[in-house]
């Protein structure tokens, strides 16, 4: 997750470990395959793919989340965690077949969204895969807190979430062939509530 250092590193320092629960499911991947996971977070993703025994590189922009990351995927396979920018990430032009994006491009604002895509196409290699998962606009979230720009509400931590529709992710990776896309729904019981979830997963492929 990312969103500038501050806010993510204050959410960690107060609550911990803030992604609890299964991680999705993994995409088939070849234990060949070089995989970086953009906005690892406290590290749930990115254990999961250590432990399948995909080598694996992970970068988030708080170090506090990057030290749990770590503590996370102890002695369950190859996992390098950094903390960097998603936006100038340092990594040679084509250095991974497979790129996770889970939740991050919403928490980026418009501008370094298209900077996100561009590192994204940058670092790919040909037929190289991108892995993209954000909330839609169908969540029940979108609409609380302070709408700062269109789709994208500001809440009381200070980080900022877009939500997404299916032609914004499109449009968003348009340097990239568009393979799957589509809008994942469930609920979520809160106090006794029922709340509907949906995100949005897509799948890229980088051309040759």
């Amino acid at each position: 997750m990312e969103s500038g250092t501050d806010p993510w590193d204050m959410e960690y320092r107060q609550r911990g470990r803030l992604w609890g629960g299964s991680p999705p499911p993994l995409p088939r991947l070849s234990q060949c395959s070089r995989v970086l996971e953009l906005g690892c977070g406290d590290g749930r993703t990115t254990a999961a793919l250590a432990q399948a025994g995909c080598p694996v590189t992970a970068i988030d922009i708080s170090s506090r989340a990057a030290a749990l990351c770590r503590s996370a995927c102890t002695g369950l396979g190859q996992a390098e965690i950094l903390v960097a920018s998603t936006l100038a990430a340092p990594f040679r032009p084509g250095s991974f077949d497979v790129i996770m994006a889970s939740h991050i491009a919403g928490h980026l604002p418009v501008p370094d969204r298209a900077y996100l895509a561009d590192e994204v196409f940058r670092l790919l290699a040909p037929h190289g895969r991108l892995y993209f998962r954000d909330f839609s606009v169908s969540d029940f979230r979108y609409g609380r807190g302070t709408e700062i720009g269109p789709g994208t509400f500001l809440r009381k931590t200070g980080i900022a979430t877009h939500y997404f529709t299916a032609g914004e992710v499109r449009n968003l990776f348009c340097g990239l062939d568009l393979l799957s896309l589509e809008e994942h729904r469930w609920e979520m019981r809160i106090r006794g509530i029922v709340h509907p979830r949906a995100e949005i997963a897509a799948v890229f492929r980088k051309p040759e």
